[in-house]
């Protein structure tokens, strides 16, 4: 008998992290100095490698901050979320943010990546082939190019208005990144894991209709768009994982990319009982990917 394979992301990792959430303190503040803390990374980061300007109030850009890694969040494919909270030790100052975490070379799965880095050669022949060829240096130089390219994903779309959290800094493969949920920690639910309304499901809807054809009117599709990497916070919706942003003009699959984001929400909103008279014409996957691909100019 088949085994079925288990996702990556799927509700054990969520339910230890909420279990293991009771017992976090996230109002402690440290002395600076414990155990399997850091300081903060932000002056490892150079001004190319932080968010947009002007920062958010809430961002903590002080050296004397302390970094706390409080549980996992949620695992990947090609790597795992941390909740991490940074503070100014001896004041009230704190945030959080997630920590997203490519893996190390051996432990990464990137089987999709061929189509997705179609557009995004290097110049130098010999990294090329290290990556076509999937060797541990090769695999490392992708984990590199994945962190850079969600990072600089998010910085683009936040500063184009489409619903992402906002990018903090980006240090190695480590990208740091606004938290989105509550103070205590509480991470808002994936689209997936919803119990809409109808009006919420239909209002949730003309959200990601309008940042996806926002993202088209740029030239890109997020290229890997599904409910799992939606989030839902206090009826807003916000898009996660970007490593993989197509530009669908310079990708030669860039409108394949494009036409199976909109077949992979909108059959998911179908099956949800949404029905026409939404943004885009109707909820019908062929008439959403013609919506997009008339956007942008494809």
């Amino acid at each position: 008998m088949r085994r079925t394979k288990k996702r990556f992301d799927d509700e054990e990792v969520q339910e230890k992290y909420n279990s293991q959430r009771e017992d976090w303190d996230i109002a402690h503040n440290t002395d600076g100095r414990p155990d399997g803390d850091r300081w903060s990374t932000w002056d490892s980061s150079t001004p190319s490698e932080r968010g947009p300007l002007p920062y958010p109030g809430w961002v903590i850009t002080d050296l004397g901050a302390v970094d706390t890694e409080l549980g996992i969040m949620k695992t990947g494919k090609e790597g795992d979320v941390f909740l991490i909270r940074r503070e100014v030790p001896d004041t009230d100052r704190r945030m959080l943010m997630a920590a997203k975490r490519y893996r190390a070379p051996e432990h990464r799965l990137f089987h999709r990546d061929a189509g997705y880095l179609e557009g995004r050669r290097v110049k130098e022949s010999r990294v090329m082939r290290a990556m076509t060829n999937r060797t541990d240096f090769g695999r490392g130089v992708i984990a590199n190019q994945w962190a850079a390219s969600e990072f600089n994903a998010l910085k683009m779309c936040y500063e184009w208005g489409i619903p992402v959290p906002y990018p903090v800094q980006i240090v190695g493969t480590e990208i740091l990144m606004e938290f989105i949920g509550e103070p205590q920690g509480v991470a808002a639910p994936r689209l997936v894991n919803t119990r809409l309304e109808a009006d919420e499901l239909c209002d949730v809807w003309n959200q990601l209709v309008e940042a996806m054809a926002n993202l088209a009117r740029r030239g890109y599709a997020h290229g890997d768009l599904s409910p799992y990497n939606l989030l839902v916070h206090h009826g807003r919706l916000v898009i996660i994982d970007l490593p993989q942003i197509v530009d669908v003009v310079a990708n030669p699959r860039g409108v394949e990319y494009l036409e199976r984001d909109a077949r992979n929400v909108a059959t998911w909103f179908t099956a949800r009982g949404l029905g026409a008279g939404m943004t885009g014409g109707s909820v019908a996957p062929e008439r959403l990917a013609a919506f997009l691909r008339k956007e942008a100019g494809r």
